[in-house]
């Protein structure tokens, strides 16, 4: 069995960016991260450190895994979050909008770097195992609205199908404009009707090929 990632490994881990999954740490940490195939380094300049599948699994996992170590400075705990819609409370304005973008563009730079081809147009590892997330930032990118906790806007939720989200957006032409918006991104859609209510929602799958 592989040994879990030491305390202060673990904390590198967590500090990753959420959606590229770039690492900030000494130059021994990602070093012990690399050879332990959680990381790798990017061949371009500035040669930065992202996580591999396996970091980002480790990411996901239960802190009580990490080997014990003495304590170390806790990292930095900010993470972007994309709005999937009904949120309590949102904050608005230029510092979101650059936020989005910043995450956007850095979603684009992960398909480049983990696709074989370098292709950006469509969905990475890392967004088919946040599905959520994943359309809800390429919806929040566009320039969509997400729902207050109550009113019109998108609602991306889980379902029970592999691999698939769906869309509600109580507005028709909307709904049709955030369907687009992610076929653009790489989605595959289709538009469907809820058989009790007879609302329309677009169901969304990542596109492999």
């Amino acid at each position: 069995m592989t040994r879990p990632p030491t305390v202060a490994q673990r904390r590198v881990i967590d500090a990753a960016d959420p959606v590229t999954g770039r690492l900030k740490g000494t130059e021994a940490q990602l070093a012990a991260l690399v050879k332990r195939g959680l990381a790798f380094r990017h061949p371009r300049p500035p040669h930065d450190h992202f996580l591999t599948p396996a970091g980002h699994r480790i990411r996901e996992a239960p802190e009580a895994t990490a080997a014990p170590e003495p304590p170390a400075a806790p990292a930095d705990s900010g993470v972007f979050t994309a709005r999937i819609g009904g949120e309590e409370s949102a904050v608005d304005g230029p510092s979101r909008t650059r936020e989005v973008h910043s995450a956007w563009q850095g979603l684009l730079e992960l398909r480049r770097m983990t696709h074989r081809d370098g292709a950006v147009d469509r969905p990475c590892g890392w967004e088919r195992t946040h599905l959520v997330q994943a359309a809800a930032l390429a919806l929040e990118a566009a320039g969509h609205r997400p729902a207050a906790a109550e009113g019109p806007g998108y609602r991306v939720r889980a379902t029970p199908q592999p691999e698939a989200v769906a869309v509600r957006e109580p507005d028709a032409e909307a709904l049709r404009a955030c369907a687009a918006t992610l076929e653009k991104a790489g989605w595959q859609v289709g538009e469907h009707t809820e058989p009790r209510t007879g609302a329309r929602y677009v169901l969304a799958s990542p596109r492999r090929a």
